[in-house]
């Protein structure tokens, strides 16, 4: 089998592979991240229009160029928008359009008046502004990927900031996996672009095709695993939402009790935490911690951000490595390995476990038991 044979098999590959995982989000048989998954859905149906052309011409046999068409190419214009709007609703569930949104659709709005005019002008046959408005036709495309890949790594990074305010552990919650592949997708189809605009390889659209085939399936993997982020209850949902992802910095943070009513919850918070140990229930978050002291989210939030001078996160796992810590100094326990000893300290993760302890000892826990 030649190249041009494995390129057009991998085509298919691809087509049918974005298709079928776009269905699967669509119709989202597990309920959850619903908003997002819609939109998620939709950003693969659309991208999988980009290998159309070439799925269509192989099992017709003969050139077809969907690409060409008008609507076609505003829809496909579309597709970093409609990824962007899939981050949105990851990150805040709860997230409405409002009339000041329509700034999203500023430059395909742009975009479709070029494509009026370079329809008009292929009809007028005016070469010398059709190649100016083919300038911009490009210039727009990559623009539009460019600025909505970075607005969408930006955030995706508020999200994991803000996450530590209310979970101690964020690895299934985090959109790691988004954050990874984002801008190797968008690299990867920016090069496709204008390695096809200016030049015809077989093989180095092969090369690429296989690249975007192995991210379409990193993407299927992680995004078909990912759960609810957030809590399906809409007032807990809000509650968290709410929650600043600065909050524990000086300068944003807001007075919500007295200095006394902060002290005494502190004392109550750490007599909770040493006799009962909430921390090695690895499912622990804001809420049930603030319902076990009887105070509210925010209220809790405060504390520990203001009291403490930490998030969430920092605060419940501190607890978690000084207790993981002595395990690993308790020769009776010896016969538990480090993923036991993770589990047992209240992390759902060795991975998680290992960057934790790590980052709060400069030791891993197989170093520190040495």
């Amino acid at each position: 089998m030649d190249t041009s044979e494995l390129n057009r098999f991998v085509v298919i590959l691809i087509y049918g592979s974005l298709v079928l995982l776009s269905l699967l989000k669509l119709s989202n048989p597990l309920k959850v991240n619903r908003k997002a998954n819609f939109w998620f859905g939709i950003f693969l149906f659309l991208w999988s229009s980009f290998w159309l052309d070439e799925t269509l011409s192989l099992v017709l046999r003969s050139e077809i160029q969907i690409h060409s068409i008008f609507m076609v190419q505003f829809v496909q214009f579309l597709t970093p928008v409609i990824f962007y709007f899939s981050v949105l609703f990851y990150t805040n569930p709860s997230f409405k359009f409002k009339l000041s949104d329509v700034k999203y659709f500023i430059l395909p709005f742009i975009f479709l008046i070029i494509l009026f005019l370079q329809r008009k002008e292929t009809i007028e046959s005016d070469s010398a502004f059709f190649e100016f408005l083919e300038i911009i036709y490009i210039s727009l495309i990559l623009i539009q990927a460019l600025f909505y890949t970075g607005l969408s790594y930006f955030t995706i990074r508020k999200h994991q900031k803000k996450i530590q305010q209310f979970s101690a552990n964020t690895e299934g919650i985090n959109l790691n996996w988004l954050e990874y592949i984002i801008l190797i997708i968008f690299v990867i189809n920016i090069v496709y672009i204008i390695y096809n605009l200016s030049y015809d390889s077989t093989s180095l659209n092969f090369f690429i095709n296989a690249a975007f085939l192995l991210v379409i399936y990193f993407v299927a993997f992680y995004s078909l695993k990912q759960k609810e982020i957030y809590p399906v209850e809409e007032k807990q949902r809000e509650e968290l939402i709410s929650i600043d992802e600065n909050a524990e910095t000086e300068g944003v943070r807001k007075k919500l009790i007295s200095d006394d009513e902060l002290l005494k919850l502190k004392n109550q918070l750490e007599t909770l935490m040493d006799i009962e140990k909430p921390y090695l229930d690895s499912e622990l978050n804001l809420i049930r911690l603030s319902e076990l002291l009887s105070i509210s989210t925010h209220h809790l939030s405060y504390v520990i951000n203001t009291g403490f001078q930490k998030n969430f996160f920092q605060y419940v796992n501190e607890y978690r490595i000084e207790y993981a810590k002595k395990l690993l100094k308790d020769s009776s326990k010896n016969k538990l390995s480090i993923l036991g000893i993770a589990y047992e300290s209240g992390f759902n993760s060795k991975t998680s476990f290992n960057t934790t302890f790590k980052k709060l000892t400069n030791q891993t826990p197989s170093e520190f038991k040495k």
